[in-house]
């Protein structure tokens, strides 16, 4: 039966109308999977090198396990972007003498076998052969790789349980940045906690049967749940959900702006992939965690300036380089109305304001490692409100590319153009080169100023600067609306 599926999806996909269409993405996906396998299989032999480098005093195994608790909670997180579960038209089946169990089971065994479990063995193996190689015991090693790839699976099918959840994917998120948290400062030793129930499947192989045991609980679980939703009636029932109204009445003290801010509330809130813009804002928080503390860069150094300037602004680069393509499904109505675009560019401004001002917020802790990085990260948020949002919203009135909010948050290239890709440049690389270079032939305090006075100045000139970034908008009106209508731009 399970070889009769098979057969029944691939004259499926060969038969449909946009078969060539899907034919070449497929082939790219492959190419792209078949990439990070590889380079996911180079790392994995380099492993034992670079953990033995990492702690020369103990084990590989023992300094990786310390590492396992992170490895599974980000492919969990991972696999909640880009896994989805496979899907097969179950309606001609179900008409047939067909029993459920045997198409539930062949849905959930595809899963097992997809390239993200793939992803697993080509890290595990080539770590688990080098380890043969340097004469660790094979009762020990193929056991914990056994393990490895169980987890995966496991990791696999918890992803279908929690699949879409918003609610699980904050706490899973969460999770993430506490653990990270407590144990980067020092004050609960998380990865110390792990480690031996991590090393335990290596130092002891009959404790594989704990990921056994709980891969069977999750296979039966998911098992349950999806048979318990094969019925003809429930897939011809159309979906219902119970409408959601919110006022934001807060947004009226903004006065003739409050409409436009609050249709983008609305707009991120109810669709996933601007709602993972500000989830991913506010992870990125965490991105000074990797350069600050560290000698070799000194507390000056010039890639400090990229960090400030990417966290308060990673939702003003994120969600403005889309600007106004969030609302291509409606933009030629908006511009058939007699709606002032200056009012509309201005609510995007101060949508981006109030991120780049909680951003800053968030990062003030990184004045634990000195008042120099607190300066940084001050003139860096100056110089977004001042000049960067003027320039981000310029930059879209070249946007052209229609964005289908409907689609995947993840991985998802919808309204992606060479705009998106030329401006970096003016958001990251002009504040660092001016930074840098009045550091190297001044001084590091009148970096900080010039820096933040730029910004000060594009405040103070918002409204002429707003003007000009209005007339660009004007100019090409009839364009955007054009490019925004193309489905398959």
């Amino acid at each position: 039966m399970f070889k009769r599926f098979v057969s029944l999806q691939w004259k499926s996909f060969v038969r449909s109308s946009s078969f060539g269409k899907s034919l070449g993405i497929k082939i790219f996906m492959v190419f792209m999977g078949l990439y990070l396998i590889g380079s996911l299989a180079l790392f994995g032999g380099l492993l034992y090198p670079l953990l033995r480098k990492l702690d020369p005093h103990q084990g590989p195994i023992w300094t990786l396990s310390h590492y396992l608790v992170y490895w599974v909670l980000a492919e969990l997180m991972f696999r909640y972007f880009m896994q989805k579960l496979p899907v097969m038209d179950i309606r001609p089946m179900l008409v047939n003498n067909i029993p459920k169990s045997r198409i539930v089971n062949y849905i959930l065994g595809r899963s097992a076998v997809s390239g993200f479990n793939l992803f697993v063995v080509a890290l595990f193996l080539p770590f688990a052969v080098v380890l043969l190689i340097k004469g660790y015991p094979a009762l020990h090693v193929l056991p914990w790789l056994a393990s490895m790839v169980l987890l995966g699976l496991c990791i696999n099918y918890l992803n279908f349980l929690i699949n879409k959840n918003d609610t699980i994917f904050a706490l899973i998120v969460g999770v993430l940045a506490v653990f990270f948290a407590l144990d980067y400062f020092g004050l609960v030793p998380i990865k110390e906690f792990f480690a031996p129930v991590f090393h335990a499947l290596y130092a002891y192989p009959a404790t594989g049967l704990v990921p056994l045991g709980i891969l069977m609980v999750l296979y039966w679980a998911n098992f349950g749940q999806l048979k318990k939703g094969l019925y003809l009636d429930r897939t011809l029932k159309g979906r219902t959900s119970e409408a959601k109204t919110s006022e934001l009445a807060w947004t009226r003290r903004f006065g003739s702006i409050a409409p436009f801010l609050q249709l983008d509330m609305k707009l991120i809130w109810r669709n996933k992939r601007t709602k993972m813009q500000v989830f991913i804002s506010l992870a990125m928080v965490l991105y000074g965690l990797i350069f600050y503390g560290m000698d070799s860069y000194g507390p000056t150094s010039i890639i400090y300036m990229f960090v400030g300037i990417f966290i308060t602004g990673i939702f003003l680069s994120n969600f403005g380089q889309f600007i106004p393509a969030w609302d291509s499904e409606y933009y030629s109505m908006l511009m058939a109305q007699n709606i002032p675009l200056r009012k509309y560019l201005e609510s995007k401004a101060g949508l981006i304001t109030v991120s780049i001002g909680v951003m800053f917020l968030l990062s003030i802790p990184y004045v634990y490692f000195g008042w120099k990085a607190l300066a940084i990260n001050l003139s860096a948020a100056l110089y977004n409100l001042g000049v960067n949002i003027p320039v981000v919203l310029w930059f879209g009135s070249l946007n052209k590319k229609r964005i289908n909010l409907t689609k995947s948050a993840f991985g998802n290239m919808q309204g992606t153009s060479a705009t998106q890709f030329l401006l970096l440049l003016p958001l990251m690389m002009v504040p660092m080169l001016i930074y840098g270079a009045l550091k190297f032939l001044v001084s590091f305090e009148v970096a900080i100023a010039v820096v933040s006075i730029l910004g000060i100045i594009g405040l103070f000139l918002r409204n002429t600067l707003l003007d000009r970034v209005t007339e660009a908008y004007r100019k090409r009106k009839y364009r955007m609306v054009a490019g925004f209508k193309e489905k398959n731009g």
